[in-house]
């Protein structure tokens, strides 16, 4: 019980850290019936036709006694990802009719994660949750008041098969970037699936005006590239670049600096005990950013997390560049044709000064729920891995620009010509697989991962609006976050 209070606990901080609202209404279909027959109709053909309607609400309901409902809940509203998941359980469901897999949509994840937790605390979780990838050790210390875990290792319950009710078994054909981030001690605890990295985006109908060829790719060239669109005549109005302030993109400089955000190797050699956020490498990043909004290069719209907001001003060619996430890809790609400009996808800059590392990846993961019957957990596996077959994972990449989960999706799409056609699709896979397998470039590990993000965020926004030194100011962040670290680790201490 100790444990699955923390559990509350630390998602009651997450939520206000995050501060995000459920505003989706469930609404349960009632299709039972009354029948009633009027006396005048009592004669011998209504009383058969009568008989022979109750033999088929019998078997109708035998079959549906035998029907294994999968819930499935995932943290996205909008029409085309929602819509996908949609047609692809409705295809398993055709495919298997003794299961009916549904789907719930929440508007975030961190919605879908809060709304889990209250189905977990009444003891009716859903078979498939979907995470993000901050939650993986919050995730991993979910236990019941018996002190089961809350979810079962998908390589354990796959048990080495090759297939799950004719369904191919995909495990192993994963692609090595998420592979590495979500395996813990050799098993896939969950079932990777939408997977991103932060990538550039340049409007180069602007570069090209100011002599630039190519995308920047490290800091120093974006300070150049800078410098001559800033130059132009009629330069973006607001400002060179910008990308939203959130804890992600200061993880991902990290990552190509080869700098842990915890210890114990970013978490994975042991449980992270200590958070490093003043380290020179990060103090290193935040001054190169906080430079670049001094100098009026670098575009903060005065919002946190302003994925919004960045993108249109991108969009509304307002800045020349944006470092974003790889899942927007086919929208800001297609965004730029409707308004009249070219699109490049590039990697995102990195510090010319250090060796490169790598990457970081972002996005989600679907996990599987611990304690269920042989059949639905059959029919859950079934479901994940269809779900994630060639087609479908080269379907979903297209949909979106999250990287094609599967090396079969991507050699699908490559005997397409789809990445010939579209190579900004091609860039964030190509930036994760050049990551090397070490803990600052596959990512962190750590309990209140939300939560320290935040402290991140709220120091850079101290930094760039109130402009105060960046050192001092990492280290106060590091102090808070560290804090939450310790609150979360007090109450799963071991």
């Amino acid at each position: 019980m100790r444990r699955l209070l923390a559990l509350l606990f630390a998602l009651m901080l997450i939520a206000a850290a995050c501060g995000s609202d459920d505003d989706s209404d469930d609404a349960g279909d009632d299709t039972g019936e009354d029948t009633t027959t009027e006396e005048t109709a009592a004669d011998d053909g209504a009383e058969d036709d009568a008989a022979d309607e109750g033999d088929a609400a019998d078997e109708g309901d035998e079959a549906a006694a035998e029907t294994e409902t999968i819930q499935m809940w995932i943290g996205f509203a909008d029409e085309a990802r929602v819509g996908f998941s949609e047609d692809r359980a409705a295809a398993f469901n055709a495919a298997h009719p003794e299961y009916n897999v549904e789907v719930t949509s929440f508007d975030s994840y961190n919605t879908v994660f809060e709304q889990a937790q209250l189905a977990i605390d009444e003891g009716n979780p859903p078979e498939i949750i979907h995470f993000f990838e901050a939650a993986t050790q919050e995730a991993l210390d979910a236990v019941d008041s018996d002190g089961n875990p809350i979810f079962a290792s998908v390589t354990e319950a796959t048990a080495g098969r090759d297939e799950i009710l004719g369904e191919p078994v995909v495990l192993d054909d994963v692609v090595s970037a998420a592979t590495n981030y979500y395996t813990i001690d050799g098993e896939l605890y969950s079932m990777p699936w939408n997977t991103s990295s932060t990538v550039m985006f340049s409007n180069m109908d602007i570069l090209s005006e100011a002599g630039i060829s190519e995308p920047p790719t490290t800091w120093a060239g974006v300070e150049e590239a800078c410098a001559a669109i800033m130059a132009l005549p009629d330069a973006p109005s607001q400002g060179c670049i910008t990308w939203p302030n959130h804890g992600w993109f200061y993880e991902q400089s990290l990552g190509q600096m080869g700098a842990d955000l915890v210890n114990n190797d970013n978490g994975r050699s042991g449980r992270a005990t200590e958070i490093i956020l003043n380290s020179p490498e990060a103090v290193e990043y935040m001054q190169w950013w906080s430079d670049l909004n001094q100098s009026g290069d670098y575009v903060y719209t005065g919002v946190q997390r302003d994925w919004d907001g960045t993108s249109a001003a991108f969009l509304a060619q307002n800045v020349a560049m944006l470092i974003y996430s790889s899942s927007d890809t086919t929208v800001l790609t297609e965004g730029g044709v409707e308004n009249g400009f070219d699109v490049s996808a590039s990697p995102m800059p990195y510090n010319q000064d250090i060796d490169y590392e790598g990457n970081l990846i972002g996005g989600a993961t679907l996990w599987l729920a611990n304690g269920l019957s042989e059949a639905e957990q059959d029919g859950a596996l079934a479901f994940l891995n269809f779900f994630s077959n060639p087609e479908n994972a080269a379907e979903w990449h297209k949909v979106t620009g999250y990287i094609p989960i599967t090396n079969s999706a991507v050699s699908l799409l490559e005997e397409e010509g789809w990445y010939e056609e579209n190579p900004n699709s091609l860039v964030a896979s190509t930036q994760l697989n050049a990551a090397a397998a070490t803990p600052a470039a596959t990512g962190a590990f750590v309990g209140n991962f939300v939560a320290i993000r935040d402290v991140v965020t709220a120091a850079i926004e101290d930094i760039l609006v109130n402009n105060v030194d960046v050192a001092e100011r990492m280290a106060t962040a590091q102090d808070e976050a560290q804090q939450q670290l310790d609150d979360y680790n007090e109450l799963y201490g071991e």
